[in-house]
């Protein structure tokens, strides 16, 4: 077993996940941002030209963003040996699941071909060519994902060539045998033979002696072996076989041209869902083709990627409150809405009180609840500038209502928070695909209801498979699969069928009943005759009251709790009802009496086209406006209120800390914030954590002497902590300024204007919160915002001292 370090730097390695011949990589924890990394370390006494492949890898991962490629986080070297941090990816390489499996469906092969393929069109694009892909250099995530990696002899296509063989035999291009310029054809060569190693689930050049692997390419042409397995057929072995070309001319023009193949040959042209009435394929072949149609759309990989990530956050055991608050605080737009709606009365009644940051949200309402919460509003953002908005608003708020109700159903209760995604999400086929598919929609509520074979009267659910090919439940069943949804979740959301259960069922079978009852009863309410609505709610709880043990009464109850939630939760999201519409009256008591009717009065008030204006879906975020003192001052005010709320509880040290961090950055605008505490090994202030823009190598640089070397002036950071200075610097391009900068801010961190707040106990600095922004002069405090920065300085000495 290979021996290792329990730490380096401040990642803890945990296991080892892979070696080479000059690398090991290891799990490991990064404590500062308390998530899982890859670590790759060089192997001891490497030469000089490893080290630099070592480093051109950083070099060329850092200038790719992209959801195929493995980003690498940082780069350094710790006790003279070199390391890299990486994402870590839970997951088999490509070259591990192939021999596990061998040769992969020709769909699926293709579908996670596609996905490389983007991923070196990105790199491409960035000038990087890979020049080692191979199945080892693939791994694949828990969503069947390919993730690219090890870009450790990438190459720039500018760079000035020496004659050089690089590669791996077996996955070279002829040209790269030669040594030749690297180009974008050679990883168009190296990704045509992965793809047919995945067909076939066998390397197509098999050769023990690399420099004899090397001559075949380059001398011989590639064949596809006769005894191979998998079920390609021959249009798609005459894509592959194309750009296995030994000339590079003779193959497809470029990676784009190479992808753009292979999705016509998963798409021919003409192509699309069956109408209704003819045969429908498998719904699994359905699905496929559903989900390629929605990843064309721009709005879907975003919604899955917010969805994804919110999902992986608040389900992992590992993951705290701070890392939550993090991924919200990357959208704007989903941190505004998300405050607004915890400050409703649906919410502000849990907690008391007016809720200013994130962080406290999250803490007080908790990871599922605010999870439920942010995918409803992914969901709803990703609505606008749609001409069928009003349909799509009726479809969300009926789900959102079918979810409140099942919360309502089991109050108190961590099962309520799973019972909403589940009764919402029942409808999450039908909401995609009037999202998606306006006008397979149409078709489907034009069949539902009419006469079939034998003059039954068709449903939903055989209308959605007349047109789509496969139900409503299993389109919204798959993208959730594809979104990471718990296993309890999906089974939640798929309707319980048969015969109602004699006596009470356990606890997975009993959600779904709740939500299957919380869907029903919404649309009793909103077909019921006006004042007819709780006769409606009873004739459902009726049928329910055996295996759900509630009564009647109890459902009209949580019915009423739930309008009323729905009522704040649209008018915190800005949706407005259109008069006439049956979604209204969900927004109405039972009986009529209209409690949320404040919502649609204004409305009521119009006429013509100022109405058509108002109905509309207003999900859009205001314009960005100057800086305003005013509203700062009272962000930074509510903040001050909010932690003084939190450290009257038990609290965590770092969620306070973050809590602060937190508000100075929004009310003030920053680009970024760093919080640094003393080290007393070094008597240094470190960077510890932070926010904003490209915060994690900011933070890495921060090293404030605290004791200058004999003979030497402090710089102006350590100045300014010596002697417990507030100082805001609105210019430091002006040479007197610059000049007491200190060398390692000067070439790594380099703002021109920056504010320092240090921190003092007992008269001594332990720890500086920095805060900055990109041009001269950006920084405007006054007084009165000062005072309050002070204030919420003190707060953070306070949590210092009542944590000891």
């Amino acid at each position: 077993m290979a021996s290792r370090p329990a730490t380096l730097g401040r990642f803890e390695l945990r296991r080892m996940l892979g070696k080479g011949a000059q690398a090991t990589v290891w799990l490991a924890h990064d404590p500062r941002l308390e998530r899982e990394v890859a670590v790759k370390l060089m192997r001891p006494g490497a030469d000089t030209e490893t080290v630099g492949h070592f480093l051109q890898e950083a070099r060329s991962v850092s200038r790719l963003t992209h959801p195929h490629i493995v980003p690498v986080f940082e780069a350094d070297v710790h006790e003279q040996q070199p390391y890299l941090v990486f994402e870590y990816v839970a997951g088999p390489t490509l070259a591990e699941s192939l021999r596990a499996k061998g040769a992969m469906p020709a769909r699926d092969a293709v579908e996670m071909m596609l996905g490389v393929l983007d991923a070196l069109t990105a790199a491409h694009a960035a000038g990087v060519i890979h020049r080692d892909l191979k199945p080892s250099n693939i791994l694949v995530d828990g969503e069947g994902r390919a993730r690219v990696m090890d870009f450790g002899i990438a190459a720039s296509v500018n760079a000035q060539h020496v004659q050089q063989v690089v590669g791996t035999p077996g996955y070279m291009s002829p040209e790269a045998t030669h040594g030749l310029k690297p180009a974008p054809a050679m990883d168009l060569f190296s990704a045509a033979l992965v793809l047919a190693e995945m067909l076939c689930g066998r390397q197509l050049l098999i050769e023990k002696d690399p420099f004899r692997a090397m001559y075949r390419v380059a001398h011989e042409d590639m064949v596809w072996p006769k005894d191979a397995a998998g079920d390609a057929d021959d249009a798609l072995r005459a894509i592959v076989m194309r750009s296995l070309a030994r000339d590079p001319a003779q193959r497809h023009a470029d990676v784009a041209a190479f992808r753009k193949a292979l999705q016509e040959w998963l798409v021919p042209a003409g192509a699309d869902a069956p109408a209704a009435g003819q045969a429908a394929p498998s719904s699994s072949g359905t699905l496929e083709f559903l989900l390629r149609r929605m990843r064309h759309k721009s709005d879907f990989p975003a919604m899955s990627d917010s969805v994804v990530r919110i999902q992986r956050v608040a389900n992992s055991e590992t993951e705290s409150l701070a890392s939550l608050s993090s991924e919200i605080l990357k959208d704007v737009a989903l941190t505004n809405k998300l405050l607004r709606l915890v400050n409703t009365a649906h919410y502000t009644q849990s907690g008391g009180g007016s809720i200013s940051t994130v962080s406290r949200a999250v803490a007080l309402i908790g990871f599922a609840g605010i999870r439920n919460i942010a995918l409803s509003l992914v969901l709803l953002e990703h609505m606008h500038d749609k001409g069928h908005a009003n349909q799509l608003k009726e479809e969300f708020l009926r789900s959102l209502m079918a979810g409140s109700l099942a919360n309502e159903l089991l109050p108190g209760s961590k099962e309520g928070e799973e019972a909403f995604i589940g009764a919402m999400f029942q409808n999450l086929g039908r909401l995609l695909t009037e999202f998606y598919f306006p006008d397979e929609a149409r078709q489907v509520r034009k069949l539902t209801g009419t006469k079939g074979v034998g003059g039954s009267t068709m449903g939903e659910h055989a209308a959605s498979i007349s047109v789509l090919g496969l139900s409503f439940e299993e389109l919204g069943l798959g993208i959730a699969k594809a979104w990471g949804f718990p296993e309890s979740l999906q089974r939640c959301m798929r309707r319980p069928v048969g015969d109602f259960p004699t006596r009470p069922c356990d606890k997975a079978d009993r959600m779904r009943w709740i939500a299957l009852a919380a869907n029903e009863v919404t649309d009793a309410m909103m077909q019921a005759e006006p004042g007819r609505a709780s006769s409606a709610i009873a004739a459902v709880a009726q049928r329910y009251a055996r295996v759900l043990e509630i009564s009647p009464r109890d459902m009209q109850a949580a019915a009423l709790l739930a309008q009323q939630r729905l009522a704040g939760l649209a008018q915190a999201m800005s949706l407005s009802v259109q008069p006439g519409s049956p979604v209204r009256r969900l927004l109405e008591q039972p009986g009529g009496n209209g409690t949320a009717k404040t919502i649609v009065d204004d409305a009521d008030s119009l006429s013509g086209h100022e109405l058509q204006a108002t109905i509309a879906i207003d999900v859009t975020q205001p314009a960005e406006k100057p800086f305003d003192q005013d509203a700062a001052a009272a962000m930074l005010g509510a903040g001050i209120q909010d932690i003084t709320n939190t450290m009257v509880e038990d609290f965590k040290l770092n969620d306070v800390l973050r809590m602060i961090l937190e508000t100075m950055l929004r009310a003030l605008g920053f680009r970024r914030i760093v919080f640094c505490l003393r080290d007393p090994k070094t008597e240094m202030l470190t960077g510890r954590f932070g926010m904003g823009d490209d915060v994690d190598s900011a933070c890495k640089q921060f090293k404030v002497a605290l004791k200058p070397a004999p003979g030497t002036a402090p710089d102006l950071f350590s100045a300014v902590c010596l002697k417990g200075a507030d100082t805001l610097i609105s210019d430091a391009t002006v040479p007197n300024i610059a000049a007491r900068l200190p060398a390692w801010y000067r070439q790594q961190v380099n703002a021109p204007a920056f504010l320092l707040l240090p921190l003092l106990m007992k008269g001594a600095p332990f720890a500086l919160i920095y805060a900055d922004k990109a041009q001269p002069g950006g920084i405007q405090l006054g007084e009165r915002e000062l005072s309050l920065l002070r204030t919420l300085r003190n707060q953070a000495v306070m949590a210092f001292k009542q944590s000891r």
